[in-house]
């Protein structure tokens, strides 16, 4: 069966970034834009990632430019708005589809393999796959769902 660690993404500023590099943690995927209503939630994305970081769970941040061009920024451009705006610190991976013909294999993997997800579309940015130390999806949330509304599901899988 695929696991999270069958995968191999790009860091956002370049180079080959293996998933199997998290294996055993508890991860938190999520689509993000600079110019979206719900760019604040960075904030709280990082503040898991600082509050449970420790503990094993690693945030990833995957830019998606699908949704009205809220995120057409150079790699480096989403690199600076995101440290000199919210300070993140998790791992930022390059700008990815995330549903259509040329979505990202491991978008197409968390929406097929998701409980509940049935393989239906992310439907704006910050949506969030969680996925168990085990590397299989465990949960999906929505975009308006708050990171730290997630903490619980989290602490369970820690």
């Amino acid at each position: 069966m695929t696991t999270l660690s069958d995968f191999t993404e790009t860091h956002l500023l370049g180079g080959a970034a293996p998933l199997s590099d998290f294996a055993g943690k508890v991860v938190l995927v999520v689509n993000v834009a600079s110019h979206c209503g719900n760019t604040p939630q960075y904030e709280g994305l990082e503040a898991l990632h600082e509050r449970y970081g420790k503990d094993g769970l690693v945030v990833m941040g995957f830019p998606c430019n699908q949704f009205e061009g809220q995120e057409p920024g150079t790699a480096q451009e989403i690199a600076d708005f995101c440290t000199g705006n919210f300070g993140v610190r998790f791992p930022m991976f390059g700008k990815i589809d995330v549903n259509g013909a040329d979505a990202d294999p491991l978008y197409r993997w968390l929406k097929r393999e998701t409980p509940g997800s049935n393989d239906r579309d992310v439907e704006w940015n910050f949506a969030k796959f969680l996925v168990g130390r085990d590397g299989k999806p465990v949960k999906r949330f929505g975009d308006k769902f708050m990171p730290a509304d997630i903490a619980p599901e989290i602490e369970k899988l820690l």
